[in-house]
């Protein structure tokens, strides 16, 4: 696989650097550490401040929802790697405007392990944290074992629903009331066709044998829930959209915003083809479409593949979500 990448060692850092220099006005970083970035405006007095993170390689997760209306800092890790806990600690004392910090990311032990070390650390610093964990990923365990799932695309929702309550000025228990509610009312389920090449390796995260797909692949090439032969667009979108109605007990009268979500190395065309079939079986069943999102969401960097992802919504989510927002990879209003 050929890569347009300079030194692999630091493949991240140069990446980093570049949002940095194309977008200074939106994006900053608080000190020497390029792992570490805060919108411009960063840290907002006596407003709630969101941090997030994870690893490199799924852009625009995380690192691409840094912004008004979205989240106020993110610690960055290697490639499918966790930050550190002193980059998750430079992150929550760049945002800190007084109010309080939430800490917004993906379920995996690495995350958490040191997203947990750094609550204590800023409680040492006297900012007050609390925090919400991303877990949408239906393959990844039954609904009855939920609080264990995978964070994956769907966390998009909770970035932009916690990011507009801060912004109106909701208190840290009421923007983590909120990133919780969506959390909860959130399902993904992916497919995935080609594998991701690691920068620093150049090998695949997975094998796949061609002419087959894997439904309920992760975001790092966690096995699914079962491979197949390749089926049509239309085939392929009615497994995903039946998965998420089932899982979340959607019916008739209920609302949706639907994520069609690209894994890297997937055409938008291709995205839209899914978007049309689930937009047509969510029509047929009496479930309202309150909000729609096409393109790249959360990647796995040249992964083939895509995801579905909804949140069932009400009137309070559906404001939230459609409340302004600008980062240097989305944008609301």
């Amino acid at each position: 696989m050929k890569k347009i990448i300079n030194d692999p060692e630091r493949f991240v850092d140069e990446f980093v650097e570049g949002i940095l220099l194309a977008h200074p006005d939106l994006v900053k970083t608080p000190g020497d550490d390029l792992r570490v970035l805060v919108r411009a405006d960063a840290p907002v007095h006596g407003k709630v401040g969101i941090v997030t993170g994870g690893g490199s390689g799924h852009l625009p997760l995380f690192k691409g929802y840094v912004g008004k209306g979205l989240c106020s800092g993110v610690a960055i890790g290697n490639v499918f790697s966790s930050p550190s806990s002193d980059q998750v600690l430079q992150a929550t004392k760049a945002v800190d405007g007084g109010a309080g910090v939430l800490y917004l990311y993906g379920n995996y032990g690495g995350d958490v392990f040191n997203f947990d070390l750094a609550v204590d650390l800023a409680d040492l610093e006297g900012i007050k944290t609390t925090t919400v964990v991303g877990r949408d990923d239906v393959a990844s365990q039954p609904n009855e074992r939920k609080l264990d799932r995978r964070g994956v695309a769907g966390i998009f929702f909770a970035f932009k629903a916690a990011g507009a309550a801060a912004e109106r000025g909701d208190s840290l228990a009421q923007v983590a009331a909120i990133a919780e509610d969506v959390v909860e009312h959130t399902a993904t389920i992916g497919v995935g066709l080609a594998p991701t090449i690691f920068p620093t390796t150049g090998k695949p995260s997975f094998e796949l044998p061609d002419g087959e797909m894997e439904i309920g692949i992760g975001i790092h090439g966690e096995p699914g829930t079962r491979r197949a032969p390749l089926e049509t667009a239309d085939e392929i979108a009615d497994h995903l959209t039946s998965a998420l109605i089932k899982d979340l007990g959607l019916g008739k009268g209920s609302r949706v915003a639907v994520l069609v979500n690209g894994m890297g190395a997937t055409p938008l065309e291709e995205l839209y083809l899914l978007y049309r079939k689930t937009h047509y079986l969510l029509t047929e069943l009496g479930i309202e479409i309150g909000k729609k999102y096409v393109g790249e969401f959360a990647t796995s960097l040249e992964m083939a593949g895509a995801s579905i992802s909804f949140l069932e919504v009400d009137d309070d989510r559906l404001e939230l979500l459609r409340a302004p927002a600008q980062s240097p990879f989305f944008q609301e209003g």
